[in-house]
């Protein structure tokens, strides 16, 4: 970043028709720390005619980047800032106003980028290239509801079960093992990728208590996230609303201590079950997880688990940040996969700025 402040932005400010505010400046920095264009194929520019000439896609995806920074909630908000501000579209890669794309172009590449989760490569690239190599003291795990913008699909009733004869079976009777297993339990035996597979995406209703007593409901998804201690998003997912966290835990688990080495694993009380920790121990973590005694008199922590688990609190400040500053909280695109690349620049954004606040 020393480079960045020293020789590009002296550079910026010539080639720029005005000088670089304070937010153009700091779109420059995460736009460096993020390369998202090394993860987007190059189109090549020469065409023949006829036919329509290709787009950069390069430029479009720092303008995504920028969508999340500048907390635009729809792309239509996104081209008229690119269309009035020269310094950003010049900074996004676009030459002069005439030469910017349609909003349907905009939307077209949105889309193709989420089908090709475009977010989560650049995510992985992130972590791997800052954290890959370090030792991570405390994995914070928490979910925060993403309110969506489409109608919840309908849950499909469950076929009732037989019912069972009471008491136990007669001499030389057979009876019907019951050969469901649980999610949970097919989860300790798969690996993080098939784990993730069997987990609900489409939008639905969710609901949640909070501490006080109160309940809350929407209809949207659910955003999973681990954290470190310093604030640095490690891996995220995205799921149904009505999915509860504890179905998420074991797969995250995996998924992180892929990405990184880390010692403690930190969860609220809605992660409180024997196999989340089982799992946890077997990658060589210690859980430390907040008991829920289920109307039951709930045994207190220890006094060294309790003051780790104020580390917590990241977590909880990371989906805040996720809201308040980076989009999280208005998101307009409608379908799983442009839900999560929409919530994934913004957990990007978060990274590269976390790294910025850390440096300065």
């Amino acid at each position: 970043m020393g480079r960045v402040q020293r020789s590009l932005f002296p550079h910026l400010n010539e080639c720029l028709p005005a000088p670089l505010t304070e937010q153009e400046k700091r779109l420059v920095s995460i736009l460096e720390i993020v390369q998202i264009e090394r993860h987007v194929p190059r189109i090549v520019t020469r065409y023949r005619y006829p036919g329509r000439k290709p787009l950069d896609r390069q430029a479009l995806a720092r303008a995504f980047v920028a969508k999340a920074l500048y907390r635009h909630p729809t792309t239509s908000d996104l081209h008229r800032a690119l269309q009035s501000a020269t310094n950003l579209r010049r900074i996004c890669g676009f030459g002069a106003s005439g030469t910017l794309p349609s909003e349907a172009t905009f939307s077209r590449v949105f889309a193709a980028f989420a089908a090709g989760s475009l977010g989560n490569v650049v995510h992985d690239a992130l972590v791997v290239e800052y954290l890959s190599r370090e030792l991570v003291g405390h994995i914070s795990r928490d979910s925060t509801a993403i309110v969506g913008r489409e109608k919840p699909v309908k849950k499909v009733a469950k076929e009732p079960k037989p019912r069972r004869k009471r008491g136990r079976p007669a001499k030389g009777e057979q009876r019907e093992a019951d050969t469901l297993i649980k999610r949970m339990d097919r989860q300790v035996d798969q690996t993080a990728e098939e784990a993730i597979d069997e987990l609900p995406i489409v939008c639905d209703r969710g609901a949640k208590q909070n501490a006080k007593g109160y309940k809350t409901a929407w209809n949207g998804y659910k955003l999973h996230l681990d954290t470190n201690d310093i604030g640095l998003p490690i891996s995220a997912l995205v799921t149904s609303a009505s999915l509860h966290d504890s179905q998420v835990a074991i797969p995250l688990i995996k998924l992180t201590s892929q990405k990184v080495t880390y010692l403690y694993d930190l969860m609220d009380a809605a992660y409180h079950a024997q196999r989340i920790e089982e799992t946890s121990r077997e990658f060589g973590h210690v859980p430390i997880v907040d008991r829920n005694g289920r109307g039951k008199e709930v045994v207190p922590m220890a006094p060294h688990e309790a003051e780790r688990y104020k580390i917590r609190s990241c977590a909880e400040r990371a989906n805040s940040r996720l809201k308040e500053d980076f989009g999280a909280s208005n998101v307009m695109v409608k379908g799983h996969s442009k839900v999560k690349l929409h919530l994934m620049l913004g957990v990007v954004v978060l990274f590269a700025d976390q790294l910025l606040r850390l440096a300065g």
